[in-house]
């Protein structure tokens, strides 16, 4: 199976990476050969996973994992599950494909654990890079755990997240774990506008902040409020069952 190295070693190393080329030309390879790679994509909530999936599904089986303990409260953390989880249904349903769906246990905890003394960082600066890491670590641990070929994440397809940052942590992970990552940057050709499309389309809840409680406070949210809301949403979907 090709790995992103093959074809960095062609490319002019004083360029910035272009990952959305590094994963076409993978995607390619792998038509080629007429081999489609089993995938474990993170994902951090159900919008950001639709214009991803469309375009993975197309090439690789594809299981996604929930892992996100950064999310606060937990009853936000149960409705983007639930978002998440019933876009797939509906996903596989509309198109034949077959994704699966993984969810880890919601250990916040740990998230706060992680992030201690960069309480107070920017949006962007050190405490998202090792919120990526943590997230991204939990999934290259499952993608070995159940021997996929590669892992990647959602996380690319936001114009809110650095796509270098995130290759870079998924660089160090791959070299550090032995397992294989796919480089990617999902809000190049219209990724993002087509995962606001898609969103739309599948009626799906879209949230108003990244999920963690620090994000949410710079700005400005009710959190009591979000919080309200989203058992008020996860009790609707429990009496229409």
């Amino acid at each position: 199976m090709i790995d992103y190295h093959e074809i960095l070693s062609r490319m002019n190393p004083n360029q910035r990476i272009n990952y959305d080329t590094v994963y076409q030309l993978m995607a390619k390879r792998w038509q080629q050969d007429g081999v489609k790679p089993r995938i474990l994509l993170h994902s951090c909530c159900g919008p950001c996973s639709t214009a991803v999936l469309d375009r993975l599904v197309e090439v690789a089986d594809v299981t996604v994992y929930f892992f996100n303990p950064n999310i606060h409260p937990e009853a936000e953390y149960k409705r983007r599950e639930w978002v998440q989880q019933q876009f797939i249904a509906e996903y596989n349903e509309k198109t034949g494909h077959d994704v699966h769906f993984l969810a880890a246990p919601y250990e916040p905890k740990d998230y706060f654990e992680a992030v201690k003394g960069l309480e107070d960082e920017p949006e962007g600066g050190a405490r998202c890079r090792v919120c990526f890491e943590m997230r991204m670590k939990a999934a290259a641990e499952k993608m070995k755990e159940l021997d996929y070929d590669y892992f990647t994440t959602t996380l690319t397809v936001s114009p809110h997240k650095n796509s270098q940052v995130i290759n870079d942590v998924g660089r160090e992970i791959e070299e550090a774990y032995g397992i294989a990552y796919l480089p990617t940057d999902f809000k190049k050709g219209n990724g993002f506008l087509t995962s606001t499309k898609m969103a739309e389309a599948y009626d799906l809840y879209r949230q108003p902040y990244c999920g963690c409680i620090f994000g949410a406070r710079s700005q400005g949210l009710d959190l009591e409020a979000i919080g309200k809301e989203a058992e008020a949403f996860l009790a609707d979907k429990e009496k229409n069952k």
